[in-house]
């Protein structure tokens, strides 16, 4: 596994470890993630919830609107409100770690560029890292097998 892959909120009471690397990392240039984050897109990397340690601290969990409907929980730090992770259309099992917070967020760079249609103009994207206007087409087209299997073992 990477090393660094720990990580905690801004105030630094709330501080967790990823036990495993995680499935994949998504860069989202949509709407909701610009407005939620009040930047030009997130960085998530995807990992089952049993490999999030928490290591001090807590969360409290917020719910925010969607454009799409599906309900979006923002896991925050229970002091300074810091988003950690969050679990879009309540999956329960599976979450979107915000790279952001990683003590050594250098270490997992996005895997792949999505909802480039609302891309804000000024954002380039590397050529070497594939981007979907919207989402691919398959999880089943895209991911690696093995975290293919992480995720069917989901019951995905």
């Amino acid at each position: 596994m990477k090393a660094g892959l720990s990580g905690g909120c801004g105030c630094g009471a709330l501080r967790y470890r990823l036990t495993t690397e995680p499935m994949i990392v998504h860069c989202c240039h949509c709407k909701d993630c610009q407005r939620q984050t009040g930047s030009a897109f997130v960085v998530n990397a995807i990992i089952e919830r049993d490999n999030i340690a928490i290591e001090q601290g807590a969360t409290a969990m917020q719910t925010m609107p969607t454009d799409s409907g599906s309900p979006h929980d923002l896991y925050r730090c229970a002091e300074c409100g810091t988003t950690v992770w969050s679990d879009y259309g309540r999956r329960r099992t599976m979450l979107f770690v915000r790279v952001g917070t990683l003590d050594e967020p250098a270490l997992l760079p996005p895997d792949v560029h999505i909802f480039t249609r609302s891309k804000l103009p000024w954002v380039g994207l590397p050529p070497d890292v594939p981007a979907f206007d919207i989402f691919y087409s398959s999880v089943d087209d895209f991911w690696p097998e093995a975290a293919r299997a992480r995720r069917r073992a989901l019951g995905f």
